[in-house]
Formats: structure tokens, C-alpha cells, sequence
């Protein structure tokens, strides 16, 4: 396994990614201020072929029900493809390319393609999954852990969503919409415009993540990092609402980091 990395610049900007720790984004530095938590675990990982967890790591496709690693127990957590090792297709100065062929525990063949565009003031992530055999519910997200903190200076976090996921005590939606609730959360909201959430660290740096999706899971339980979670679906959504990849149409999602200093 090659521990290469792969560093984009644009302007001030440096992004690196760590295709062989689960095609992880690890760093992301803006005039030289690091805005991703530190750490093999953290950065920003894909979350793929599904995203948050699976009620009892179950999930069923027709007929056949289909069994994960519970690796939250009793729940199986964020998909498969950050913990393997992804392929390098293209590296320039200021975008990159990387792959994953879906294997085991997941029970379908498939390949995953991550791009990454860098410019001076934004990065585009677009990652799609597509197969030539046999259709199956996926979904495709982001969890990065975004810095709290960054010289001294506290995240805001601004977002609008229409509703919230009713969260159950088992830490996924109980299928109720409920009006939004102050936080901490660890917690899916709906946004049928699309996923528009701002952090802001005052007089320094603001950061808005966006998508065309119309799900963000967010997620400012610990001290040290703040998630924004865009995904094609909520947590358990193999099951509550399943997106098909075919043959014929694989499935695909982009969401853009644009920030402007302060």
C-alpha cells in the first residue's frame, strides 16, 4: 500500500489529500491556518456507500437483507470506503482524482470516483458511485471536522433548514419532522433548497458549504470540531429512502467549500 500523498495549491490555499487513509481529505490550509482537525481519523473523510449509521447495520435491497460490521455497535457507521486504501487516476497543481473499488463487507461491485478542484477562494468535491452488474441502494456524503477553533477564535454556525429528523434514542430519525431545535447537535436536517450552512470565526475567515443536496447532518457534540455533513439522503436511508444505482445511472453529488476572509 503506497502512503502517497497528494498536495493541490491555488493561490494561498493548500489542500492534501491521503488517498491510502480512506481517500481523506487530511489537511486544508488557508494562508498557511489549518481549517481541518488534525488526526488519521479526522480531516475529512467520504462517506460512502452509505452515510451516518444503519439501525442494526441491516439494511435489505428486494427480498435479501444484507448484514454490516457493526462498527458503532449496535449500529454499522459512515460506509465502508474510508477505511480502505483508494487509487490515484489523475494529480495536477490544482485538482486530483482518486478511486475505490467497493469490496467486501459490501456486498456489490462498484467503483467510487472522488475529484477535487481547488481555486484560490473555494474547493468543489464531486464523488459518484457507478457499477456494470448488479443496481444497488447507495449514498454518497462528506464528514469533515472542521477546526472550532483557529487563533483563538470560536466558529458561529448559520443555517436555516426547513425541519429536523425527530432523533430517537437510538441516534437515528424516527421518521418525524420536527421544527428546528438549538443545539448541540448531532442531528439531520432538511434542506429542500440545498445544504447553505456558514461558519464563520470572527474578523478571520468565513466558510460556507454548500450543495445541491438536500440533506446536512451536523454534528458540534465535542469541543474541538465542528461537522457539516452534506449527503444524497438522512441516516439510515438504505432503508427510509434508498437512491438506486444501475448500470445505466450511477449516482452522483458535488458540494463546494467557498470561504472569504475577514
Amino acid at each position: 500500500m503506497s502512503n502517497e500523498e497528494i498536495t493541490l495549491t491555488a493561490g494561498d490555499a493548500e489542500l492534501t489529500i491521503t488517498p491510502h487513509n480512506g481517500g481523506r481529505l487530511s489537511s486544508l490550509k488557508i494562508a498557511g491556518g489549518e481549517l481541518l482537525r488534525q488526526g488519521d481519523r479526522f480531516g475529512c473523510f467520504p462517506m460512502v456507500p452509505w452515510c451516518g449509521r444503519i439501525r442494526d447495520g441491516r439494511f435489505r435491497d428486494g427480498a435479501v437483507e444484507h448484514q454490516m460490521p457493526l462498527n458503532a455497535p449496535p449500529h454499522a457507521i459512515h460506509g465502508t470506503a474510508r477505511d480502505g486504501a483508494w487509487s490515484v487516476a489523475r494529480a495536477g497543481k490544482d485538482e486530483a482524482v482518486i478511486t475505490y473499488d467497493l469490496v467486501d463487507p459490501w456486498p456489490y461491485t462498484g467503483r467510487v470516483t472522488h475529484a477535487a478542484a481547488l481555486t484560490p477562494d473555494s474547493l468543489t468535491l464531486t464523488m459518484s458511485v457507478e457499477t456494470y452488474e448488479s443496481s444497488f441502494p447507495a449514498q454518497i456524503g462528506w464528514h469533515p471536522w472542521f477546526n472550532r477553533n483557529l487563533n483563538g477564535t470560536d466558529a458561529v454556525l448559520a443555517f436555516d433548514p426547513a425541519w429536523q429528523e425527530e432523533r430517537g434514542e437510538d441516534h437515528l430519525p424516527t421518521g418525524l419532522r420536527i421544527d428546528p431545535r438549538p443545539g448541540p447537535w448531532d442531528d439531520c436536517f432538511g434542506m429542500p433548497d440545498g445544504v447553505d450552512v456558514t461558519l464563520t470565526w470572527p474578523g478571520l475567515l468565513e466558510l460556507k458549504v454548500t450543495s445541491r443536496e438536500q440533506w446536512v447532518v451536523v454534528y458540534d457534540e465535542q469541543e474541538a470540531a465542528v461537522c457539516v455533513e452534506p449527503q444524497t439522503g438522512p441516516p439510515n436511508g438504505l432503508t427510509t429512502l434508498p437512491r438506486l444505482v444501475t448500470p445505466l445511472e450511477p449516482l452522483e453529488a458535488t458540494t463546494t467549500w467557498s470561504w472569504r476572509r475577514l
